[in-house]
């Protein structure tokens, strides 16, 4: 994928990579601490959310919803590029010293450690690899977790499963938030149950027990 291939090539790349990847919003995966990772399951705890006042500043917050507060399972390939992210940040941080200023063990942070604005990841990352990869310019930042929800749809996901993964308070939240995708949704519906019905030699009966 284009996409991601671009986004390796980006400092903060691993970040939408994640978006992506996680379904997550911009305000929790840009509060993940390492510690939230879990290697070994191969998971991350989503709990908190950073909020930006228009006063200025940050501060963690409780998640949006009860549901937001929710275990989401990684891709092998995303929990790799995350090793090698921590690496090269490990080492960063190592070269600066004392000049690295983070009070939190980040997942993303800018260049001396501080936590990473979401405005900031829009207009100095998203928006540049979305012009190296050919994509539209008008592509949102919240359009990554939109399209990680719309490809597991089309998947056969059940809905269920794609609005825990999205913190959604209901699967009617999640129907109704991505109701254009119901009539794809439909005739894959319809194709399965053409292979049910109609297309017996390809799916041979199985043999009922003697007497039935």
């Amino acid at each position: 994928m284009v996409f991601l291939n671009t986004c390796r090539n980006k400092r903060l790349g691993w970040a939408l990579h994640f978006a992506l990847a996680s379904g997550a919003r911009p305000g929790e995966y840009l509060a993940l601490l390492w510690s939230d990772i879990d290697w070994e399951a191969g998971t991350v705890r989503i709990e908190k959310s950073i909020v930006w006042p228009k006063g200025g500043g940050w501060h963690f917050d409780s998640p949006k919803t009860r549901k937001s507060g929710r275990t989401i399972s990684l891709p092998v390939e995303l929990l790799d590029d995350l090793r090698e992210h921590r690496i090269r940040q490990l080492e960063h941080k190592q070269f600066l010293g004392k000049d690295w200023k983070s009070e939190h063990d980040l997942v993303f942070t800018d260049t001396t450690g501080n936590v990473v604005y979401e405005r900031h990841l829009t207009t100095r990352t998203f928006k540049v690899i979305l012009k190296e990869a050919g994509l539209p310019s008008n592509f949102r930042l919240y359009d990554l977790r939109h399209t990680c929800a719309t490809l597991l749809l089309i998947a056969g996901v059940p809905a269920k499963v794609v609005a825990e993964r999205l913190g959604h308070a209901s699967v009617t939240q999640t129907l109704d938030t991505y109701s254009h995708v119901l009539p794809a949704l439909e005739y894959k519906a319809t194709d399965e149950l053409r292979n049910l019905l109609y297309r017996p030699e390809s799916r041979p009966m199985p043999e009922l027990p003697p007497g039935e």
